[in-house]
């Protein structure tokens, strides 16, 4: 369990949308202090002293490392930061496919190898990242770096845990973001994601499965592959 009441956090693209939102819900939950990650930290909206902007590319090693040095205090990272490129795998622009696998899955590993140390250092914490219902259904290129990432977080829970990291994966289906601005389906608010995320973290869950949509997709893991893609069935 991770109280968050006095933590120091860190939120990627915490501009808009999901990433603001966290932010949001850290201060409201008794953080001590919230870096605020962006590409361009000046974007970031800070009224509250206890929101650091700071100049963070998720897919620059670099400024990754930066990053680190200049937030040794940190004992939660949410990985928020992700793109939808929606690229086919067969035929797409392999640029794009690339760009999103370096965003929404090099991203937060390179994150949590950078931020580890520091999280065990100061007492262990958490590591939040956001997966997808679509880490379980695959559509193309932004689903294949959701289920990369979701395996990756699988893997480092069980090799940060003896170390007092506890990781939590967060899967939803479309929120209510600029990202799905476009989507007519039902979306999840921001707020709703946010809150059920970290209260995953207050009760040492693994995961947050936040909506219909992805407690539906979850409950249909055990069918034959055929069940989850009806398109195969002859």
């Amino acid at each position: 369990m991770t109280d968050i009441t006095g933590r120091v956090a860190l939120v990627t693209g915490a501009n808009r949308g999901l990433g603001a939102a966290f932010v949001a819900e850290l201060l409201e939950r008794g953080a001590a202090k919230v870096y605020a990650a962006a590409r361009r930290p000046e974007s970031i909206a800070a009224d509250d002293p206890r929101v650091v902007p700071l100049a963070l590319d998720v897919t620059d090693p670099d400024s990754i490392a930066a990053a680190a040095e200049a937030a040794p205090d940190v004992t939660i990272l949410v990985n928020n930061a992700g793109i939808a490129a929606n690229q086919s795998l067969v035929t797409g622009d392999l640029d794009e496919v690339r760009r999103e696998l370096d965003t929404n899955y090099w991203g937060p590993v390179l994150l949590t190898r950078a931020f580890a140390p520091a999280i065990e250092a100061n007492g262990g914490g958490a590591i939040v990242t956001m997966h997808s219902a679509l880490s379980w259904l695959a559509t193309g290129s932004y689903s294949a770096s959701k289920a990369a990432v979701w395996s990756a977080s699988n893997s480092a829970r069980v090799e940060l845990a003896p170390r007092g990291i506890q990781v939590v994966g967060v899967h939803v289906g479309y929120v209510d973001t600029d990202m799905a601005a476009d989507v007519t389906a039902d979306k999840v608010p921001p707020q709703q994601v946010v809150a059920e995320a970290l209260d995953a973290v207050e009760a040492d869950e693994a995961e947050a499965i936040v909506g219909d949509v992805a407690r539906h997709v979850k409950s249909r893991l055990h069918e034959d592959v055929r069940v989850l893609y009806p398109q195969l069935a002859r």
